[in-house]
């Protein structure tokens, strides 16, 4: 039993080693369902940061996750100190902070009044990412075994059932409500990846379902909140 044990603790820190991060997220077209869900007019910039990743590695793709251990509290605290670390190299991944950061680049390019879409557009994703399990769960063999079965669990025809995402009422008048939120969905996410872990099996597409429309909330919540001139902090 302990060189089982033993075993398998090897084989996870051999594939965190080699492969840090999840190289996955939810697929394409349910990154897209989300954001028109929301009502996101540029719906379809949603999956330009898997788009970056791909030619900026790491330096985007720590944007994506955060490799919470079991027992982690996640708070609001911690969602806003992960700001800091946006677009740098990071193992442990800030993808709270990612939402923060992004929101806010997007407010201050647009007081200048330039092009600020396309920082929404990096929010949009990181939105769908929060609501992907294996995005707050140890990068383990687990994880890496079973990420892509779960990211295409509901995409092939996701497009004709966004009727099947929920859209539920989110209310944030400032960032600290928003890092609530967050933390909120992240507390639920990480739950679920380990149960998952726990069972050894992936995700339901009800399950998956009901995940998309946490994050299509939000992302909702997030539109709603940046259309005033200069939100509240």
């Amino acid at each position: 039993m302990k060189r089982t044990i033993s075993v398998s603790l090897a084989v996870s820190f051999i594939l965190f080693v080699l492969f840090p991060t999840p190289s996955d997220a939810w697929c394409d077209e349910t990154h897209v369902a989300i954001a028109k869900a929301a009502g996101y007019s540029k719906w379809f910039n949603a999956v330009g940061p898997d788009m970056i990743k791909e030619k900026m590695g790491d330096r985007e793709g720590h944007n994506h996750f955060v490799n919470n251990f079991r027992g982690t509290e996640v708070t609001s605290e911690m969602v806003l100190s992960q700001a800091e670390k946006y677009n740098k190299l990071d193992r442990h991944g800030h993808l709270y902070g990612a939402i923060i950061a992004s929101v806010r680049d997007y407010l201050k390019k647009r007081e200048t009044g330039k092009y600020a879409e396309y920082h929404m557009a990096f929010c949009a994703h990181y939105v769908g990412d929060l609501s992907q399990p294996l995005h707050h769960i140890e990068h383990n063999e687990f994880n890496y075994t079973y990420h892509k079965d779960i990211d295409g669990i509901v995409d092939e025809g996701i497009l004709t059932n966004l009727d099947k995402i929920k859209i539920y009422p989110i209310t944030i008048s400032s960032e600290h409500e928003l890092a609530k939120e967050i933390a909120r969905i992240a507390v639920l996410s990480m739950a679920l990846g380990y149960k998952l872990e726990d069972e050894f099996q992936i995700i339901t597409k009800d399950e998956a379902y009901q995940q998309l429309s946490h994050s299509a909330s939000l992302f909702k919540a997030i539109l709603d909140y940046v259309k005033g001139a200069n939100p509240e902090k």
